[in-house]
């Protein structure tokens, strides 16, 4: 059994790069494998590994600057969803390319997942998923907008296009961990929007505490390693990926004539020169030769 842990948490890093050595260092001592990046604003990652290796890792975060408080969703797996262990640096956790955001001047109101359900419900509320149009495409709660955006950097020019539809209402937004209604509510707030709410923990944490009779989430919930997507109680759903395009497919959508292992699906059809087909289709043969080694092929 495979432990993996989820977690971010906005933080001042004044020098992140000095933060690396040690994070690359312990994660690769314990086994462990994921991706964690490090940022001016703080650290986000998702990392897997035997529980033990886990906790000395979740350990370590909070001791680092202003993350004594830092939060991790835990799951579990019968397989290790990584290939390798990664420690980035980048400009941003969650990219939304807004610098004067600062979610540490101020956020929406949390809303724990035992209360969210009288939020979604509540017509005087305006429900909006945050995550990129491939997530909602698989599941989201009954009713929300989905702004149809392909990365969540084009989420502010959604919102000033759309601003006024919402004068008036109450705006709660939601996103798989949290982290990105860190910065989405930030930036309403910051345009003037005082009544904004955010689901405490994400998608993740109401999938793990709400039991699925009294659910208002619909479908799978996308998560960004090797299980594609989970339900209720943090279990894989039965979602594959296409290697190609990387956006998730339901099983029955394999069976399409466009549908190629490795190679392509029928949302990126059009999307890829032949050369770029042949160049995917060694790619499965590399791993498909990994896998008779009883390797796993590093690509994955």
């Amino acid at each position: 059994m495979v432990t993996i842990a989820a977690f971010y948490r906005f933080a001042r890093f004044a020098d992140p790069s000095a933060l690396r050595p040690a994070l690359l260092s312990l994660t690769q001592s314990e086994g462990l494998r994921g991706s964690i990046l490090l940022a001016p604003e703080g650290v986000n990652g998702t990392v897997a590994g035997p529980a033990e290796g886990i906790d000395r890792l979740l350990a370590h975060l909070r001791a680092l600057p202003d993350c004594d408080g830092l939060e991790a969703k835990i799951s579990h797996a019968d397989e290790m969803p990584f290939g390798k262990m990664k420690v980035r640096l980048k400009r941003e956790i969650v990219t939304m390319g807004q610098p004067e955001v600062d979610p540490l001047g101020g956020v929406g109101r949390y809303v724990p997942p035992a209360d969210w359900n009288a939020v979604v419900a509540d017509p005087d509320t305006v429900v909006i998923d945050t995550r990129n149009d491939y997530e909602v495409a698989i599941g989201s709660f009954a009713g929300a907008i989905d702004p149809k955006t392909e990365a969540f950097g084009d989420f502010p020019a959604w919102w000033q296009e759309n601003a006024p539809r919402f004068a008036g209402k109450r705006v709660a937004m939601f996103c798989t961990g949290g982290i990105r209604c860190e910065k989405s509510t930030a930036y309403l707030r910051q345009q003037g929007v005082d009544d904004v709410v955010h689901l405490q923990g994400g998608i993740l944490k109401y999938l793990e505490d709400v039991a699925p009779e009294d659910s208002l989430w619909q479908g799978g919930c996308f998560v960004f390693d090797d299980r594609v997507s989970v339900g209720h109680g943090l279990q894989p759903d039965g979602h594959l990926l296409c290697h190609a395009c990387r956006r998730p497919l339901k099983p029955n959508e394999t069976e399409h004539p466009a549908y190629e292992a490795g190679v392509q699906c029928h949302q990126c059809v059009t999307q890829f020169s032949e050369a770029d087909r042949n160049r995917f289709r060694e790619r499965v043969r590399q791993i498909e030769l990994a896998r008779t080694r009883g390797d796993r092929h590093l690509g994955r």
